[in-house]
């Protein structure tokens, strides 16, 4: 049964601080998040499977997951989680998903056992469904979950995805800047394709006994923060792309609406306004992650993490090991500095500092702050109980403070461009059912692969 967040489970900003959630989490091999230690989570892929050895991925992942408890064990890391995210080769192949999980898994427990570690694993199945097939793939959406149920059965202790719903009109708008599009794509596609996975997706982590670990709008606000590029590479306006962001949050908050309890999955950027929302626990990535996406959040991101992550790297060999290993003693001394802050009383202080080094350089980054954070998710939640509305409020928020803020450097471009969005925003319609059937049509008409009968329009 859906539930919707009325209010703000985080009380004021300065509770939003790494490590400490309002409902923290234990699972897994004794491991707990958000109880007052950041936890690093590390994420890997696989060689093999992007170079098509199918029949050597289960050994990669073995091998993966060995040398970083090997690390893991010489460092003295007290806990850690683990994410494997699978890609469609795996998804397509529930079997073999199970066979990765219950091997990694079984590794996990012998180190446990033997080094007093507390430790979790982490399955993120990968949305596979084609949008141009009719009514969003239903034969790969079976796949999906028959990996789910595999990896609940086998081991894993989270569930997790980047669902993709909405994506058809989001691709079409995002490189137009197009405003009208993308509040359609994560205000009501997203929304509408997320409750009926996540409906499903947490019945099958209640069945195993696992936890339904939340999805991230990682293809939407990822997106755009890709085309907006650093300083010097602006493909489209970087107030449209924490924008964007801003309305990701609400599109996200759907999953745990739907029964997802978190720890939020480290890509969605858009985690620190759900946790302020949700009191979840939440896991972030910013500087680590650079081997995967550069970007200009790098310590914000880290100011409320509750598990801090690297994305992903490439099983390559670097000087000290391979990169997954190199990637987790990082994460490991990142996290230390963060735990020693909270033990000595300086979490603030260290959360502050991470948030001044960046958040006035660049929009993505300021929107990202804990206050305003919060101050985006009590907009959301006091706009009423439909995602257009919510998705509406975000946008508002987020321009409002942008524009109004003395602490945020904009060039007359991009104060010109926030103000035609806060024009555009102004001008929309209040019934949700009057944008939608403005819009659907118009961008039926515009996407080719965009149908609006497979979102129950």
């Amino acid at each position: 049964m859906s539930t919707r967040f009325s209010r703000m489970e985080i009380a004021s900003p300065s509770e939003l601080v790494f490590g400490r959630a309002k409902r923290p989490l234990t699972y897994g091999v004794g491991l707990t998040v958000g109880s007052g230690h950041v936890v690093p989570e590390l994420k890997y892929f696989t060689q093999s499977a992007s170079e098509g050895r199918n029949e050597d991925i289960k050994g990669e992942f073995v091998s993966i997951t060995s040398e970083v408890l090997e690390r893991a064990a010489r460092l003295r890391v007290p806990a850690f989680q683990l994410e494997t995210e699978f890609t469609f080769v795996e998804t397509a192949r529930p079997n073999m998903v199970g066979e990765i999980v219950s091997a990694q898994k079984e590794l996990i427990e012998r180190h446990c056992r033997e080094h007093g570690a507390k430790a979790a694993l982490r399955a993120t199945v990968a949305d596979m469904r084609d949008p141009r097939r009719t009514g969003l793939d239903p034969e790969s959406r079976t796949k999906m979950m028959q990996s789910f149920e595999s990896a609940a059965s086998n081991g894993a202790d989270v569930l997790s995805i980047e669902s993709e719903g909405g994506k058809d009109v989001f691709n079409h708008a995002v490189v137009r800047q197009d405003l009208r599009g993308i509040l359609l794509a994560l205000g009501v596609l997203g929304p509408t394709d997320m409750k009926r996975l996540w409906g499903d997706i947490v019945r099958i982590a209640d069945r195993s006994g696992v936890v339904p670990g939340g999805d991230t709008a990682c293809a939407f606000g990822n997106t755009a923060m890709t085309l907006a590029g650093g300083s010097n590479q602006m493909t489209i306006s970087h107030v449209f792309a924490a924008t964007v962001r801003a309305m990701c949050a609400s599109r996200s908050l759907v999953a745990y609406e739907e029964g997802a309890t978190g720890p939020g999955k480290d890509c969605g950027y858009e985690n620190v306004i759900v946790k302020a929302v949700t009191g979840y626990p939440m896991s972030m990535e910013g500087k680590t992650s650079a081997a995967a996406h550069s970007s200009l959040v790098g310590n914000v991101a880290a100011a409320s993490c509750d598990l801090w992550s690297n994305e992903q790297v490439p099983n390559t060999r670097l000087f000290s090991g391979n990169a997954p290993a190199v990637f987790l003693e990082m994460l490991h001394y990142d996290t230390k500095l963060m735990n020693e802050a909270s033990r000595t009383g300086k979490a603030l202080e260290l959360r502050d500092l991470l948030v001044s080094s960046d958040m006035s350089l660049d929009p993505q980054a300021f929107v990202l702050a804990p206050r305003i954070a919060w101050e985006i998710g009590r907009a959301m939640v006091t706009s009423g109980n439909d995602c257009y509305g919510r998705t509406v409020a975000a946008a508002v928020e987020a321009l409002d403070v942008m524009l109004s803020s003395d602490k945020l450097s904009l060039s007359p471009s991009e104060r010109r461009f926030g103000l035609g969005l806060k024009s555009e925003l102004d001008s929309l319609p209040d019934d949700p059912d009057e944008f939608i059937s403005e819009a659907v049509p118009k961008y039926a008409e515009k996407v080719e692969t965009f149908r609006p009968r497979d979102y129950e329009l």
